[in-house]
């Protein structure tokens, strides 16, 4: 695996990083939160632009109503709360004030997927990808580590349209480099293989890096491709690996249902129907525990994606 890390960080951390350089270059970038400033790491933000901060409380989906309104006026609203809490309990009005009007706002969800830990199900949403994609003209983005989430937040807000941005809590390698592009919409091929590509976003990105190196030991040539934008999907990227390799692999922090695994079966369908497994939660919630423990558990770790891997090998 040419690509190594020689520190942790969590992805939160990158967007906050990249919210305050946003401001810096766009004075029409303004933020929202709702009651979680350090969660979201917006202290930045706030100290060096306190006049562009609203603080609208344990309130989301008045947030929500804002975020559209200050959109009238030119401003570029960024919303920061948990993932669950920026996408299912104020769902209604993203669909009918955001999407439905094409309203310019960032929608940043934090905390998501299995690895908020010890949180636990109440908070750890799986569901949060699929009911974000299903929006019309939602632009759905999950990248993988610090450096990619700091260079997606600068990337959503010269982009105009909805977009729902997400990230998470624990601390996970750094292995992006910093000077790499970023192109909403566009995959990124991390390693060369000939015998399967495997698909993955967010942190699972990492453990798919792990398998390759597994799986190379093994005399198994993985094809490695980081989907840091679920919508609009790369389908470019994703047809051309597998007519090289014949099978596919989607790893997603996310239920099965309705997240990047699903929207590879379906561009499979329509285009080069190919055998394709799935690493991701299988239709459950999730408990408290740590990530580590909850992705053996829940079945989204490395060694998950090798196992998938040699299943789908053998249906080629």
């Amino acid at each position: 695996m040419k690509y190594t890390y020689t520190e942790k960080k969590d992805t939160r951390s990158g967007f906050g990083v990249g919210l305050l350089e946003a401001a810096k270059k766009n004075p029409d970038v303004v933020a929202l939160c709702a009651d979680l400033v350090g969660s979201l790491k917006m202290d930045a933000f706030i100290e060096e632009f306190p006049e562009r901060f609203f603080q609208v409380g344990i309130a989301e989906a008045n947030m929500m109503g804002i975020a559209a309104g200050l959109t009238i006026g030119g401003k570029i609203p960024f919303t920061g709360t948990f993932a669950n809490f920026s996408t299912a309990r104020v769902y209604d009005q993203i669909r009918q004030s955001i999407a439905y009007s094409d309203k310019n706002v960032k929608i940043c969800a934090s905390h998501a997927g299995l690895t908020l830990g010890e949180d636990g199900a109440t908070h750890q949403t799986l569901e949060d990808i699929g009911l974000m994609k299903m929006l019309p003209g939602m632009t759905v983005i999950n990248p993988c580590d610090f450096n990619q989430t700091k260079a997606a937040t600068l990337a959503i807000a010269e982009h105009h349209g909805p977009v729902y941005l997400r990230f998470g809590r624990p601390s996970i390698p750094v292995f992006i480099p910093e000077d790499m592009p970023f192109e909403i919409g566009k995959g990124i091929l991390l390693e060369e293989g000939t015998d399967v590509t495997i698909v993955a976003t967010g942190h699972l990105v990492w453990e798919a890096l792990l398998a390759f190196d597994e799986l190379a030991k093994e005399g198994i040539s993985a094809e490695i491709i980081n989907i840091h934008t679920i919508k609009p999907l790369d389908e470019e990227i994703i047809l051309k690996s597998i007519e090289k390799t014949g099978c596919i692999v989607t790893c997603e922090e996310h239920n099965k249902f309705g997240g990047l695994g699903e929207s590879v079966a379906r561009l499979l369908s329509e285009k080069r129907p190919t055998p394709q497994e799935f690493v991701a939660v299988n239709d459950s919630f999730g408990e408290s525990a740590t990530p580590a423990e909850l992705m053996k558990k829940y079945g989204i770790d490395s060694t998950a994606v090798i196992e998938k891997t040699k299943a789908v090998l053998k249906r080629k």
